[in-house]
Parts: C-alpha cells; sequence; structure tokens
C-alpha cells in the first residue's frame, strides 16, 4: 500500500501512560485539596513535552473539572458582579502572554514554568496571610487579573498570583471555592483562545485531551474518597514540597 504508514499501536503506550497517570494523580490532588490540576498536569506533562503541548492537553480536563467547581458554589452571580475586572485583566493578560508558551523559545518557556511552580510552592509552604481591603478591589483586581494572564500566557499556569489573591479577600470557604472556579475557568478559556491565536492549538490534541478527562475525573473520585479519609491540611504541604522539587527541575532543563 502506498503512503505514509501508520505507527504500530505499542508506540502509543508510553504516551498514554503518561497523560492517564499524569491527569489520574492531578485529579487525585484536585479530588483532596480542592486545587492542583492544572498546575500538577502542566509541570509532569513539562519533563516529557513543550509546555505548548502540554497546556493544549490540558484544556478539556481543566475546563470541565473547573466547571464543575464554578457551578457547585452558592453565588455565581454575586462573585461574578464582583470579580469581573479581575476576569477581564485575566483574559487579556492571557492573549497577550501567550505568544511566549506559543512560540519557538521551547526552553524559556520550560523555565518559565519551573519557576511558576516554584514560586507557587513557596506561597503555598509560606502561607502569608494577606488582607486586600474592599476599597483596593477596584484596582487591585484588574492588576492581579492581568498579571495572573501574563503567567499563564508564558507557562499554562493559572495560579499566581490569582489564589493568593482570592484567599486575602475574606470570602467564606464555599465562595472562596467557586471564586477559584470562576478564575481558573475563565483561564482556561482564555489560553485556549491564545493557543488557537497563535495557531498552536491542533485538532488532533484537543481529541487527546478530551480523553484525558477520564482518568482526570477518575482520580477526582479517588481524591474524594482519601478526603474523608486523611486531613487535607496533612497532604497541602507535601503537595507544595513536590511542586518546589517539580519546578527546580524544570528551570534547570530549560536552563541547562
Amino acid at each position: 500500500m502506498s503512503g505514509r504508514s501508520i505507527a504500530p499501536m505499542s508506540d502509543l503506550t508510553p504516551f498514554a501512560l503518561l497523560v492517564g497517570g499524569t491527569f489520574l494523580l492531578a485529579g487525585l490532588v484536585k479530588g483532596v485539596i480542592g486545587l492542583g490540576l492544572p498546575t500538577v498536569a502542566m509541570g509532569l506533562l513539562g519533563l516529557a513535552m513543550p509546555p505548548v503541548q502540554a497546556a493544549a492537553l490540558l484544556l478539556m480536563p481543566s475546563l470541565v473539572t473547573n466547571v464543575w467547581q464554578l457551578l457547585a458554589g452558592p453565588r455565581f452571580g454575586t462573585l461574578l458582579r464582583r470579580l469581573w475586572p479581575m476576569m477581564l485583566g485575566v483574559v487579556a493578560g492571557t492573549l497577550a502572554g501567550s505568544g511566549v508558551i506559543a512560540g519557538t523559545a521551547a526552553r524559556a518557556a520550560t523555565a518559565a514554568l519551573g519557576a511558576a511552580l516554584i514560586l507557587y510552592g513557596v506561597v503555598g509552604l509560606a502561607k502569608p496571610r494577606l488582607r486586600v481591603p474592599p476599597a483596593a478591589e477596584p484596582w487591585a483586581g484588574p492588576l492581579v487579573g492581568v498579571t495572573t494572564g501574563l503567567v499563564t500566557g508564558a507557562t499554562g499556569v493559572f495560579v499566581i498570583p490569582a489564589v493568593p489573591y482570592l484567599g486575602s479577600l475574606g470570602l467564606e470557604r464555599d465562595d472562596l471555592v467557586q471564586a477559584l472556579g470562576l478564575s481558573f475557568t475563565v483561564s482556561t478559556f482564555a489560553l485556549a483562545g491564545g493557543l488557537m491565536l497563535h495557531g498552536t492549538l491542533p485538532f488532533a490534541a484537543t481529541g487527546t485531551s478530551l480523553l484525558a478527562l477520564v482518568p482526570a475525573l477518575a482520580g477526582m473520585a479517588l481524591g474524594g474518597w482519601l478526603r474523608a479519609r486523611v486531613r487535607p491540611e496533612t497532604f497541602r504541604p507535601c503537595f507544595f514540597v513536590g511542586l518546589l522539587v517539580l519546578g527546580g527541575e524544570l528551570v534547570w532543563r530549560g536552563l541547562a
């Protein structure tokens, strides 16, 4: 038969194991502590592929799990009215910064991803007690949103500085979880838009991303089971220390 030969299915096994195992673990982390799926997935996949490819695989699991988290909360409308300036900043910053992750400087993007993980790990372990007064929100929200978007566009990680900022607003626990879901959902859509803008979101990647949703949801279910048996406060330090190690490895790879 003429034309290109089709690679044997066995060649796909290591890739399938990598993607399945990564999203199973990332989903487990999210199931236990309520966040971390995109961060863990980007970090682990970044060890094996350029961040732009990892970001494309991340989109569907991130979108579905964060929309789930967003809609499960009690006051979506109230939070949206309060946080929409930040969300606009996230979109603008992500689209502006997406040229970094979608560009040809793969090593720089890998190092930036590692630096973002290290910063998140340090903040998570330090647990700074921040408090943003309501009077500062009109300018602080858009500034944090744009900064978060720029980090997202460069690395595919959308937790810094959004997570510490939202934690500083004095929200009730359920409202904070829903606010995080809102921020992560907007960031996921914005990242997809940035990748499409630069032509780095192939159709094949979206199909694989959809398949990655299965282990992600399985991991979340397992994480929910563990959450009832292991205190999340016990698990969190291990998560952040893991991010420090993973981030250091990615920085070393990017700069070596």
